[in-house]
């Protein structure tokens, strides 16, 4: 698979995800349906128009490419349709839910970062903001600590998932079998992260 199909895909996947996710969110501190709708689009979209922003790509994807606003449109649909079943999914899913949309997201920023000609070092952080951003800009539109700022293993595995695609692409990797192990990477880590307990240290 050729490395731009390769970012658009992981681009939509992780836009649904993370759209689904804000929905559900927006949801959970009793948003209506307008308000559910802004946090999916903030949320699914919110990495990527940083990312495109910050190397240059304008207008953003999330404006130039109308499939995304449907994807957003289409998650927060989902989440109204079928918030009762949602709502029920035990912890541990929500989890798995918010870890994929972070693989795909790192993945797609840290992709067209390289693509772009952003040094390698750059594309990392890139890759990370990219993954991270959309869920920063929801936490603080309703007031909380962004989760990335949290002693928790989250951006952690999204700037893991960034170095496997810069290496990757460096010595040459088959793009696809990159991008596999960049988002087993960045999954596996936010699952274990969550499972055990995993945090960086801090000061305090």
């Amino acid at each position: 698979m050729p490395t731009n199909a390769v970012t658009r895909t992981a681009d939509i996947a992780g836009t649904l995800v993370f759209a689904i996710e804000g929905g559900l969110t927006g949801l959970g501190v009793g948003l209506d349906p307008v308000g559910i709708l802004a946090l999916a689009f903030l949320t699914g979209l919110g990495g990527g128009l940083i990312r495109d922003v910050l190397i240059g790509s304008l207008p953003p994807a999330a404006i130039r490419d109308w499939h995304y606003a449907v994807t957003v449109v289409a998650a927060a649909t989902i989440v109204w349709l079928v918030h009762p079943a949602l709502l029920s999914l035990p912890p541990g899913l929500m989890v798995a839910l918010d870890a994929a949309g972070l693989a795909f997201a790192a993945i797609a920023g840290t992709e067209k970062a390289l693509e772009h000609g952003i040094h390698p070092f750059v594309c990392v952080f890139l890759g990370t903001v990219s993954g991270a951003g959309g869920g920063t800009l929801r936490d603080v539109v309703i007031n909380q600590v962004p989760r990335v700022l949290r002693t928790d293993i989250y951006g952690s595995a999204a700037a893991c998932a960034a170095i496997i695609i810069v290496i990757g692409r460096a010595l040459g990797w088959p793009a696809r079998a990159t991008a596999i192990l960049a988002g087993l990477a960045c999954f596996g880590l936010r699952l274990l992260a969550y499972r055990h307990g995993w945090h960086l240290p801090t000061l305090g």
